[in-house]
């Protein structure tokens, strides 16, 4: 299971009782009254959410909005995550992109903008809908002041542990600083316990380390200079955020086979509390505990990433990500509404409610979620003066989903210098994005 596709599962029962308020929510919401007519329509609807309860709770909202919308068919095709980026590729190709899809935002969302195969929806977000969202969650679907899809669920990348080990290792504070943590992991190390849990064969959940050690050295400046092809990913912020990172390295914190270890090997050795940390988003809880053989997991706690002594970055700035939709260029009219029902308040309540381990970006609901993390990484990203998006999400694929991860896997390895490691990334940043 990959990140954004969230185990925390809910019981049918409690689903099928909750959804009362929801239907007389939908039945008062956002009209198709001027949005193209009464004619029978269908939305075609592309998502991820491959499980339960995710998936029951976006069919019910499909449902919700039919009743009250007895002219509108909405047709879900559900793509796991692994296949959805190739798949999607190729239908935009052609030229027909779905009506409703899932997006992470970010430059492969642009790319299709770009390309006119996406709506503009600067014109509908500007008033009541815009002003619901969280601006940080927000601008992940902005570009050049236009934004193109809109968030649903928006979380932190943080280090999740294991309260009970860091207990047995004598730690009673959690590192603020880059210096901190590394005498953390000496602690830790010295008291027989594995450090972190790291699923580095699937290659993104290490890239993790190099992107947030980049954000922290040189901020949002380095970053959209870097994009925006007036610097350089060469740059000294991002070989030096190679450099911190095989200085973590070189202190062996990773459970043996860690390179070759899936992201269901991290989590399985989170959950069975075979290692005191990882470095992962607001799903980690909810997947760690699926993976426990007792189904319960250790109790953890959570801290954001260290700041870095004498970097460029504030110290709250944020790594993360999350899911949201965007919407493609035939889509009838009647998609905005419907994009509008499910990023409603009442629906983000629905979905916390659900326990589908969403974190809403939609103001208006974020006193739903009562999990004390989730409240956390909630106000993170509210109060974050810069968010940025996963960089093998943000980044066009031949950038991010091969070069960043394959950079950053060469560090982990080794095999790779922190010159070596940023020039690759930047090699491909100039063909691509040039």
């Amino acid at each position: 299971m990959k990140r954004r596709e969230f185990l925390k599962y809910a019981g049918t029962t409690s689903a099928a009782l909750s959804l009362s308020p929801l239907i007389a929510a939908c039945g008062s919401g956002p009209s198709t009254s001027g949005s193209g007519g009464s004619g029978n329509v269908t939305i075609q609807w592309w998502h991820i959410a491959t499980n339960d309860p995710q998936k029951s709770a976006w069919q019910t909202l499909a449902n919700q909005y039919m009743k009250a919308h007895p002219n509108v068919n909405i047709k879900i095709t559900l793509i796991d995550n692994a296949s959805y980026k190739p798949k999607l590729a190729t239908t935009m190709q052609s030229g027909s992109p779905p009506d409703l899809f899932h997006s992470w935002g970010g430059g492969v969302l642009f790319k299709y903008a770009h390309a006119g195969l996406v709506k503009d929806l600067t014109s509908d977000l500007q008033g009541d809908w815009g002003d619901s969202i969280t601006k940080a969650a927000l601008d992940v679907y902005g570009d050049n002041g236009k934004y193109y899809g809109v968030p649903w669920d928006m979380g932190a990348v943080g280090f999740w542990y294991n309260k009970a080990l860091f207990a047995k290792a004598g730690i009673t504070q959690t590192p603020t600083t880059w210096t901190d943590f590394l005498q953390l992991i000496q602690k830790l190390k010295s008291a027989g316990i594995t450090p972190i849990a790291l699923g580095e064969g699937e290659k993104w959940p290490g890239h993790f380390y190099w992107a947030y050690l980049a954000v922290r050295l040189g901020g949002k400046d380095a970053f959209v200079k870097a994009y925006n092809r007036t610097g350089s990913f060469a740059s000294q912020p991002f070989i030096d955020a190679g450099k911190y990172l095989q200085q973590l390295v070189a202190l062996k914190p990773f459970q043996t086979g860690s390179l070759g270890a899936t992201y269901n090997d991290e989590q399985s050795q989170m959950g069975n509390g075979k290692a005191a940390m990882e470095l992962q988003g607001q799903w980690a809880p909810s997947n760690d505990q699926n993976s426990a053989t007792d189904k319960k997991g250790p109790e953890l706690g959570f801290f954001p990433f260290p700041m870095v002594e004498g970097g460029a970055g504030n110290p709250t700035d944020v790594f993360g990500g999350g899911g949201g939709y965007a919407i493609g260029k035939n889509a009838p009219p009647q998609t905005v509404d419907f994009l509008k029902f499910l990023t409603s308040a009442q629906s983000a309540e629905y979905l916390v409610k659900q326990k589908t381990g969403y974190l809403t970006p939609t103001k208006a609901a974020a006193g739903a979620i009562t999990d004390p993390f989730q409240q956390e990484i909630v106000q993170l990203v509210a109060k974050a003066p810069y968010f940025q998006l996963y960089y093998d999400q943000y980044l066009p694929q031949e950038v991010g989903s091969t070069a960043v991860l394959n950079a950053t896997q060469g560090l982990f390895a080794n095999t790779m210098t922190p010159q070596a490691a940023a020039q690759l990334v930047e090699s491909a940043a100039a063909r691509a994005m040039a």
